[in-house]
C-alpha cells in the first residue's frame, strides 16, 4: 500500500470528522488498483471496513450495501469494502453476492491501521464506516459491530444531506 507521506508514520491520533482521509492505494477483487485520489473531485466514498468475507453479518452488510448500490450512486457517492481477505476471496464473495462495488484487500491489515479502525477483543477486525466527501474530508464515523445495517442507513443519510448543501 502507498499512502501520503505524512501518512507513513504510525497514526497517533484517531481519525474524526473534519480530518482528511488518508491516502492509499490498495489491491481489488479485479486484480486491478484503486486509489483514494481516483475519486476526489468526482465522487464522495463510502469506505466501509468489515471483518471477513461470507461470514453473516458481513455478508448481511455487502448485501445491503448491494441493495443500497444504486441510491448511493445517485446521490454521487461510490461504496468500497475493506477487509484482510485475498483479491481471490473477494472476487468470489462479489460473484456469489453480485455485489458491484469494489472491494479491497487489506491483507496485512496497514489501511485499517491508517484508518484506525479498532479490533475487538483485540482480535477480531472491527465494523466501521467513514464516509468521505469529494474533497478527501471525512464527514461521518460510525463503529458498530454488531448492526452491520445501520452502516448503510447511516451513510446514506450523512450522503444526502451533501446534497442539500
Amino acid at each position: 500500500m502507498s499512502t501520503d507521506h505524512q501518512q507513513t508514520s504510525s497514526r497517533k491520533k484517531k481519525l474524526q470528522v473534519g480530518d482528511r482521509a488518508p491516502a492509499f492505494t490498495m489491491p481489488t477483487q479485479s486484480g486491478s488498483t484503486i486509489s483514494l485520489g481516483d475519486f476526489l473531485g468526482k465522487s464522495a466514498v463510502v469506505l466501509y471496513f468489515y471483518p471477513k468475507d461470507n461470514t453473516k453479518g458481513c455478508t448481511d452488510e455487502a448485501c445491503s450495501f448491494r441493495d443500497s448500490y444504486e441510491v448511493f450512486k445517485k446521490a454521487g457517492a461510490e461504496v468500497i469494502g475493506v477487509s484482510s481477505d485475498s483479491e481471490e476471496s473477494h472476487q468470489k464473495f462479489a460473484s456469489k453476492y453480485q455485489l458491484p462495488f469494489i472491494l479491497i484487500s487489506d491483507k496485512k491489515g496497514t489501511l485499517r491501521k491508517h484508518y484506525g479502525v479498532p479490533a475487538i477483543l483485540g482480535i477480531l477486525p472491527g465494523r466501521v464506516t467513514y464516509v468521505i466527501d469529494k474533497k478527501g474530508t471525512i464527514r461521518h464515523i460510525f463503529n458498530d459491530m454488531f448492526n452491520a445495517q445501520k452502516h448503510i442507513t447511516e451513510a446514506l443519510q450523512v450522503i444526502q444531506t451533501f446534497n442539500e448543501e
